[in-house]
């Protein structure tokens, strides 16, 4: 599932999004983001 954040953060950076930006718009943390692209977390 490493594969998931990678895309993740393949498709935040394409934006020229930061992980704040990116959780803002999810309503999650930005540490959230962070796990989901670090393969910690994946919910």
């Amino acid at each position: 599932m490493a594969n998931v954040g990678k895309q993740i953060k393949k498709l935040r950076m394409a934006r020229s999004m930061t992980q704040d930006d990116l959780a803002e718009r999810l309503f999650v943390s930005r540490q959230t983001v962070s796990n989901y692209e670090t393969g910690v977390s994946l919910r």
